[in-house]
């Protein structure tokens, strides 16, 4: 299988699993965190909406420096879940488009990310996309269903059951 094809075939699984968390957000808690270490739930909530848009960063740039502040990586926390779905639909529409455009062979060329002059990963394209959008994501969108089972909301059933939709 060609890893773009197989790429396309996650982005969709992860795109709907991440749409079902983010449709349960609670709205009007985005500073709520369980903890003062703890990211607040608006940004975790948006960057669990961006990620899946890191796709066509990684495609269409060699480097992604994390220091620029118009970064395409940075999450801005949105006020509402309605802006949240924007988000994720507007990142899913790129990294889409980005994956058909792009070649196996681009998919084994480097990726870099780094911050300033440090790098934090640097390896083969296909590989960072696993590891760096969608490994990301699956993290995140875990903490995220942690974030919403503080809060009283419904998580909803992702990779198996979930107690609130298998009784």
């Amino acid at each position: 299988m060609e890893l773009k094809k197989f790429f396309l075939e996650q982005l969709e699984t992860e795109a709907a699993s991440a749409r079902k968390v983010l449709e349960r957000v609670p709205e009007g808690r985005n500073t709520w965190k369980p903890h003062e270490r703890s990211m607040e739930l608006g940004y975790l909530a948006s960057l669990v909406a961006a990620i899946p848009g890191w796709i066509a960063t990684m495609i269409e740039n060699d480097v992604t420096d994390l220091n620029d502040a118009a970064g395409s990586l940075r999450a801005r926390a949105a006020s509402t879940r309605q802006e949240l779905l924007a988000l994720l639909d507007q990142g899913l529409t790129k990294s889409r488009q980005a994956l058909k455009n792009t070649t196996e062979d681009h998919l084994l060329e480097s990726w870099r990310l780094k911050m300033g002059e440090r790098i934090i990963t640097d390896g083969p394209r296909y590989q960072q996309i696993r590891d760096g959008a969608f490994g990301h994501l699956a993290h995140h969108r875990g903490q995220l269903t942690v974030y919403l089972r503080l809060n009283e909301a419904k998580v909803p059933a992702i990779y198996g059951p979930s107690a609130d939709e298998w009784r």
